[in-house]
């Protein structure tokens, strides 16, 4: 990182110190941190978008949409995540192949599943070899942040059907006794009012998505967790820096990261839920008015 780092081997205390931890790969671990924190932002949304998706399919009087809507919210809640994480980038990651192969490929007779193995042709591959590192590893990221918003997507369908089911039906006769239609009563009525039962259980979703970044380990994306591991474990003589197993003081400051961050996010969704309580008529709402009284 500095000229003064060129040699290790000569540094020694603080120098060695420093130069320790802005050498490459700290560097790659530090940026890991954004990673993570990319999955969280970008997973989020989407997953409340799937969410969103499955809660409407799941209150749909059309029998067929309503049987999907709460069959992808049974399914997926059933299943262990982990099982989730590791099936849907694999089996999407062979389904693109699989489609580029027939499109890409010249005909054959070999079969493409065989003997365990996954076999297309070098043009049909995903990223394709030829490709810039910082491809596939996008192409890694963008399979997990699929992976994670299907699950969240899933638990996120069912708090806002519940939500949507915790809306006073009064409201609702009311808006219709005014000639709303379904629609109007939905997107006026049912929805902006259905955030404030919806917004406790979607808290808790967002802890748990903060908790469940460390599976991106397990996924292949070098992630917080996998450089921990790796500059943490013992180096010996052979490496520019050696040193002892430092993997505790590495995962002590992913502790700390993960309060931090689990903290600041009470803060601000403890903000947010003040905000839509008030002149609610739930026990949140009520306490506010009473304090104010």
């Amino acid at each position: 990182m500095f000229e003064s780092c060129a040699d290790p081997s000569q540094l020694e205390g603080l120098s060695w110190l420093m130069c320790y931890l802005t050498s490459g790969k700290h560097m790659l671990f530090y940026t890991s941190f954004l990673v993570v924190m990319a999955l969280m932002v970008i997973t989020a949304p989407v997953a409340l978008m799937f969410g969103f998706g499955g809660a409407l399919a799941a209150r749909s009087h059309v029998t067929p949409l309503r049987w999907l809507g709460k069959g992808y919210t049974g399914m997926v809640r059933g299943v262990p995540d982990i099982i989730f994480f590791l099936f849907v980038p694999v089996a999407m990651d062979q389904g693109l192949e699989y489609l580029r192969n027939l499109y890409k490929c010249p005909p054959s007779d070999a079969p493409i599943w065989a003997n365990n193995e996954f076999n297309v042709c070098a043009a049909a591959k995903l990223p394709l070899s030829t490709s810039p590192q910082v491809w596939h590893e996008a192409y890694g990221f963008a399979l997990a942040v699929i992976a994670f918003s299907i699950v969240f997507g899933a638990f996120a369908a069912n708090v806002l059907y519940g939500a949507m089911n915790a809306v006073p039906r009064a409201q609702l006769e009311t808006a219709e006794a005014y000639g709303m239609s379904p629609k109007q009563v939905r997107r006026r009525i049912l929805i902006p009012q259905m955030w404030t039962y919806a917004l406790p259980g979607l808290s808790n979703l967002w802890m748990i998505l903060i908790k469940a970044t460390p599976l991106l380990f397990l996924l292949g994306v070098e992630d917080i967790v996998y450089w921990a591991r790796e500059l943490g474990s013992t180096k010996s003589a052979i490496y520019d820096y050696p040193h002892p197993d430092w993997r505790v003081w590495y995962f002590l400051v992913l502790l700390f990261y993960y309060l931090g961050m689990t903290r600041i996010s009470e803060i601000y969704l403890g903000r947010l839920s003040a905000r839509l309580s008030r002149g609610q008529a739930t026990m949140a709402g009520e306490a506010m008015r009473k304090a104010g009284a």
